[in-house]
């Protein structure tokens, strides 16, 4: 079953070593990995900072800040949380039981990191985002462009579009 801080279960000592949190990061809410009801040893992890997975040999398998987290997901019927991530790698899921507060945590954070954005349009049915995000671990603002599905970066209408969107932004947010 899930667990999370929020429900007075503690994190596991050999977790939070692998961990090696930052200054002034601190642990939010976590859930134990599941196969059939039971731990499967994977421990995933939001901070204040950003989200991370231990496995079972007390390895970071996982350990993104929040400004590279795309989005999140979770299937309720599955028990299922999916990660996206702003560089296209391969998602990331877990099985996590139904009682963690990790979707909501995910969520927040996310939202949290987005300082302002953008849709733009770069051809029939395809279109990309130009993000400001802020690095909750630093505060530094990062810039950010988001490609939807069969958008290509090298294609200079869509690096023209970008630089369009991230002007406008960065006028709004004070930075030109």
């Amino acid at each position: 079953m899930g667990i999370s801080l929020r429900r007075g279960a503690k994190l596991p000592e050999a977790v939070k070593q692998a961990l090696a949190l930052g200054p002034r990061e601190r642990v939010l809410s976590f859930a134990a990995e599941e196969a059939g009801g039971r731990p499967t040893g994977t421990t995933v992890v939001a901070t204040t900072h950003g989200l991370y997975a231990v496995d079972a040999t007390g390895s970071r398998v996982v350990a993104r800040p929040w400004h590279e987290v795309d989005a999140g997901s979770w299937s309720a019927e599955l028990h299922q949380l999916t990660v996206t991530w702003v560089d296209r790698a391969a998602p990331a899921q877990w099985v996590l039981g139904d009682s963690s507060l990790l979707p909501e945590t995910l969520r927040e954070r996310v939202q949290a990191s987005v300082v302002l954005a953008q849709k733009f349009e770069v051809g029939p049915r395809r279109s990309a985002r130009a993000v400001i995000r802020q690095d909750l671990a630093t505060g530094d603002l990062v810039e950010q462009v988001v490609l939807g599905r069969n958008v290509r970066a090298d294609d200079p209408e869509v690096a023209l579009a970008a630089d369009q969107a991230l002007d406008y932004l960065r006028e709004q947010v004070g930075l030109s």
